[in-house]
This record gives structure tokens, C-alpha cells and sequence, in this order.
């Protein structure tokens, strides 16, 4: 899976240094992309070990995983009179823009759901949402995939 588009208009007051700010931004964004996409823990019921402790189970974002087309602009004219030199916050604010792709994903689901006439009505989506979760909450039959029927 692909995300094909993320568009950030980000107000980081009166810049202090324009290219450090967007690669915060972007990386802010990428961080809650992995935290909301990809970084589920798994403990081993028995004993209570996580089981996602090391780089074989555990997968940050990387650079396939950047949207397709990612466009983050910086809101011009708007400085902050409180902010040292009339600047904001860059990076961690963003982190919670990440969430708009879950929204995304559920939406995603709804219209499976209704196209394969399963349940349309409320369904929990928690974060962070793997690929066999969303798997799970679309409602996939294997008779769904059966040629010639």
C-alpha cells in the first residue's frame, strides 16, 4: 500500500530557517505515519515479552513509504509576537497531522464494506492499524475472490 498524496500547509510563525522547517515538518509527518501505520507492539500472551523489540518484527518508515507526491508549504506573513524571534514550533506538532491517513484508511473500509454488501454501519478502528487489521474490519470472504462465480 501506497500513500499517493499528503498536502501540510504548516504555520511555523515568521521562519527561522525555511528548509530546516519543512524537513521537520516532513519528518514529523513521516514519524506519525509509522507510529500510526506500521508500529503495533505484540506481547507474548504467556509470558507478557514483547515480541516487537527488534528490527526483524519492528518496521519504521522508510523511504517507500514517503506519499508519492508530498507537498508541505509554510504559511507565509503570519508571525508569532510571542515566539523568540517571532517563530512556532516545528516537528512534533505535525506528528498528529499523521492521523488523517487512519481516517483515510476507515474510509477506505466503509466503501469495502458496502461494496462487498457486508455490515455498513459503526466500526472501531484503533491505532496503530496494520495491514491484517484492515484486512479484519473489511470483512474479506475468500468467496469474494473466487473466478466464475
Amino acid at each position: 500500500s501506497q500513500i499517493v498524496r499528503a498536502d501540510i500547509l504548516y504555520d511555523s510563525g515568521e521562519s527561522l530557517n525555511p528548509e530546516v522547517d519543512l524537513g521537520q515538518v516532513e519528518g514529523g509527518f513521516m514519524m506519525g505515519l509509522g507510529y500510526h501505520l506500521l508500529e503495533k507492539e505484540k506481547f507474548d500472551p504467556a509470558t507478557g515479552q514483547v515480541l516487537t523489540d527488534g528490527t526483524w518484527e519492528y518496521k519504521p518508515p522508510m523511504g517507500k513509504d514517503l506519499p508519492l507526491d508530498f507537498r508541505v508549504t509554510l504559511l507565509k506573513n503570519n508571525p508569532n509576537p510571542l515566539g523568540v524571534l517571532r517563530s512556532k514550533a516545528t516537528g512534533e506538532p505535525v506528528l498528529v497531522l499523521a492521523c488523517s491517513a487512519v481516517f483515510a484508511i476507515q474510509h477506505a473500509i466503509a466503501a469495502a464494506r458496502a461494496d462487498a454488501k457486508k455490515d455498513n454501519g459503526h466500526f472501531q478502528l484503533d491505532s496503530p492499524v496494520l495491514a491484517e487489521d484492515i484486512q479484519a474490519a473489511c470483512m474479506v470472504d475468500i468467496e469474494q475472490f473466487t473466478y466464475g462465480k
